[in-house]
C-alpha cells in the first residue's frame, strides 16, 4: 500500500511542474521551485530535514502524507546521505518525479530563438 501513495506523490509532480514550466518558463520555473524549498528547509541549517519538512508539509498541500512516506521522499532524494535535501538535491528529486518536465524543456528550448528575431 506505501508503494501506491508514493506513486500518487509522483503523479502530482508529473502534473504540475510541466504546467508550471509552460506558464513560467524555465527561469520561473527555477525561481518557484526555489521559492519552495525555502518554504521546506530549516532555517537555522538551510536544509530540508525531516522535521521542517513535517512542520512545513501544510504550506504545500502534503498534510495527507504519513511520516513514513515523507521520509521516504528525503530518502529518494538525498544524493549524499547526510538525511537532509540540500537545494541542488531537491531541485533534482523535483526534476527527476516529473519525466515529462523534459517534453516542456525541449518546446521552450525551441521556442526560445524566436523571442530574439
Amino acid at each position: 500500500m506505501e508503494a501506491g501513495k508514493a506513486k500518487m506523490v509522483h503523479l502530482e509532480f508529473q502534473d504540475l511542474l510541466p504546467i508550471m514550466a509552460r506558464k513560467l518558463g524555465g527561469d520561473g520555473l527555477i525561481n518557484e521551485l526555489c521559492k519552495g524549498y525555502r518554504i521546506l528547509m530549516d532555517g537555522d541549517k538551510g536544509v530540508i530535514t525531516l522535521d521542517s519538512l513535517k512542520k512545513n508539509s501544510v504550506l504545500l498541500g502534503l498534510q495527507d502524507f504519513s511520516e513514513e512516506e515523507l521520509k521516504n521522499m528525503i530518502r529518494e532524494g538525498d544524493m549524499d546521505g547526510d538525511g537532509a535535501l540540500d537545494q541542488i538535491e531537491f531541485c533534482i528529486l523535483m526534476f527527476r518525479l516529473s519525466p515529462d518536465l523534459f517534453d516542456v524543456a525541449q518546446e521552450l528550448l525551441h521556442k526560445a530563438p524566436e523571442k530574439h528575431k
